[in-house]
C-alpha cells in the first residue's frame, strides 16, 4: 500500500531569507473580488501541520495570503532566467506567482508554498498576473494521477475561486478565475542557476549551490565521480540522478508534460507547473501536449533528451564554480541512470519482480511493442497484464517467466482502468462550468488515489531509501 504522509506539527522554516535581497522580489497579493474554497487536500495539508485551520482560515491564508506565523512577512517572487523552446530569455521570473510560505515535514523536509495565480508581479510583462478555474481545476487531476502514478510531483495543496473574469485565447471566454497553492519541496529552477551565471554572480551562485545542497540533500556522487567532494558537482549529480528518475517515471506513466523549459525544472526533480499536459491516448513517441510545440520537441519521446538537455544548462551554469571535465562526468551518468529507472519503474507497474537488468530491458522493449502494435491505452495494458497475466503477442514466452508480486488490493480485479485522457478531464470541467457541480472532481480524485493505494511506493534508485 502507498504509505500516506504523515502528520506533522507545524514548524515554519522560511530558510529562503537567507537568500532573498538577490533570489527574488517582495509583491504584494492581488486583492480578489471575492474567495470561495473549491480544494483542500486533506492527504497533504496534516503534513506541515495545517490540518486544524478552520475553512475561514484557510481561505485568509490561501486566499488573501495573511502571512502563516513565523512565516515570510511578505510573498516573494523568484527571479530566473531559462531556455524557452532552446530559446534563452532573461525577462522572465515568477509573473502570476510567488513563494507564500516554508515549513518542515515530519522528516524534516523543508517544503515550499508557492502559488498559481496570485497577481502581478515585476515580471509578469504583458500578463495578467491570474489563472483560469479550468487551468487550476487541470493542476489537481494532473498532481493527483501523476502522485498516484508513482511521479515525483508538487501537490495542489489548495484552489480557491476568486470571482473575476478572464479572457483567454485558448478556452471559451470570459471564464472564471482562480488562485492556486502548491507544496513541493523548494522552487529553485535550473533557470535560477542561469540567471545568476548570466550576471556573473559567482558569490551568489556558491551561496545558492549550498543552500540547495543543505535544504534538498541527496546521496553523495558515486566514489569514482571525479571532484565529487565539491559542491557543485555534488548537486549536479544529485540533480542528474533526479531527472533522470523523473523522465523515466513520466515514460512509465505515458504522461507528457508538454513545456520542458529550463524555468520548469525543479533542481529537486519534482516535475511542476501544469499547463498543456496530456496522458497518452496509445503508446506514440511523436505524441505532443501543447499545441504550439509544432516541431514536437518536447513530445512523448523526447522527454528523456529535454530533460538531458536541460541538465547540461545546469552544467554549463556551474562552470562559474566548477571545472568543466567533472561537470561532464557527471552529465555522462544520465543515459545508464534513466535506462535502470525505467526498468525498476516498469517491472513495478507490471506487478513482477526484477529478472536483473537485461531480461528487463528486453521485457521493455517487448511491452513497448505490443502497446504500439496493439493501440491499447497504457493505463489498460498495465491492468491487463498486472502479475504477468496474458503473455500473449510480443509479450510471449517472455512476461510468463516473470514472478509475481503479490496483489490483493482489489483494484486489480477491475474490468477498467483510471486513466486521465483528456476527454475526461474535458468532462468534468464541463460539469463544472455548465452546472458548479464539484462531484465528478471528487469521485475521481477518490478514485486516483485508490489506483495509488493499489500500486504503492515506487521503488527507490539503488543505495536510496
Amino acid at each position: 500500500m502507498r504509505a500516506e504522509p504523515q502528520p506533522a506539527a507545524y514548524r515554519a522554516d522560511p530558510a529562503i531569507l537567507e537568500l532573498a535581497d538577490w533570489l527574488g522580489a517582495p509583491v504584494p497579493a492581488a486583492d480578489f473580488p471575492s474567495t470561495t474554497l473549491r480544494f483542500r487536500n486533506d492527504r497533504w495539508d496534516g503534513a506541515v501541520g495545517l490540518e486544524n485551520l478552520s475553512e475561514d482560515q484557510w481561505i485568509n491564508h490561501f486566499g488573501r495570503f495573511a502571512p502563516l506565523a513565523d512565516n515570510l512577512k511578505q510573498p516573494l517572487a523568484l527571479k530566473y532566467h531559462g531556455h524557452q523552446f532552446r530559446v534563452y530569455n532573461p525577462e522572465i521570473g515568477d509573473g502570476r506567482g510567488f513563494l507564500f510560505a516554508q515549513m518542515r515535514d515530519s522528516a524534516g523536509h523543508l517544503l515550499d508554498c508557492g502559488t498559481k495565480g496570485s497577481g502581478t508581479t515585476p515580471f509578469s510583462r504583458a500578463g495578467d498576473g491570474r489563472l483560469t478555474l479550468k487551468g487550476a481545476v487541470r493542476e489537481i487531476l494532473a498532481t493527483e494521477m501523476l502522485e498516484a502514478q508513482g511521479v515525483n510531483t508538487s501537490k495542489t495543496l489548495s484552489v480557491i475561486e476568486t470571482g473575476e473574469e478572464l479572457w483567454r485565447g485558448d478556452e471559451p471566454s470570459p471564464t472564471r478565475s482562480a488562485v492556486m497553492v502548491r507544496l513541493s519541496h523548494g522552487h529553485i529552477r535550473i533557470g535560477t542557476f542561469q540567471r545568476l551565471a548570466a550576471l556573473e554572480e559567482a558569490d551568489n551562485m556558491a551561496a545558492l549551490v549550498e543552500y540547495c545542497l543543505r535544504h534538498y540533500p541527496g546521496p553523495p556522487a558515486p566514489s569514482d565521480a571525479p571532484g565529487r567532494d565539491e559542491p557543485a558537482l555534488q548537486l549536479l549529480h544529485q540533480v542528474v540522478e533526479r531527472l533522470a528518475d523523473l523522465a523515466a517515471s513520466w515514460m512509465v506513466a505515458g504522461f507528457v508534460h508538454g513545456v520542458l523549459n529550463t524555468d520548469n525544472m525543479n533542481i529537486s526533480g519534482e516535475s511542476f507547473d501544469y499547463g498543456p499536459w496530456r496522458w497518452l491516448p496509445k503508446w506514440d513517441a511523436g505524441f505532443t501536449a501543447a499545441y504550439f510545440d509544432q516541431q514536437g520537441l518536447y513530445s512523448f519521446g523526447r522527454q528523456p533528451e529535454a530533460l538531458h538537455w536541460n541538465c547540461g544548462q545546469l552544467a554549463i551554469a556551474l562552470r562559474s564554480v566548477a571545472d568543466a571535465p567533472p561537470l561532464i562526468a557527471a552529465l555522462e551518468r544520465f543515459g545508464p541512470l534513466y535506462m535502470a529507472a525505467v526498468s525498476r519503474r516498469w517491472v513495478w507497474r507490471l506487478g513482477v519482480k526484477s529478472a536483473g537488468p537485461e531480461r528487463d530491458a528486453t521485457l521493455v522493449a517487448a511491452c513497448e511493442a505490443e502497446m504500439r502494435e496493439s493501440g491499447i491505452e497504457p493505463e489498460a495494458f498495465w491492468l491487463r497484464h498486472r502479475g504477468g497475466k496474458n503473455s500473449s503477442g510480443a509479450l510471449e514466452g517472455g512476461l510468463a517467466d516473470y514472478e509475481p508480486i503479490a496483489h490483493e488490493d482489489s483494484y486489480w480485479t477491475d474490468a477498467e482502468p483510471q486513466s486521465l485522457l483528456i476527454s475526461e478531464v474535458e468532462s468534468i470541467w464541463l460539469a463544472i462550468s455548465e452546472r458548479d457541480d464539484w462531484q465528478p472532481l471528487h469521485d475521481k480524485i477518490a478514485e486516483i488515489r485508490r489506483l495509488g493505494a493499489a500500486l504503492g511506493e515506487p521503488p527507490a534508485p539503488e543505495g536510496h531509501t
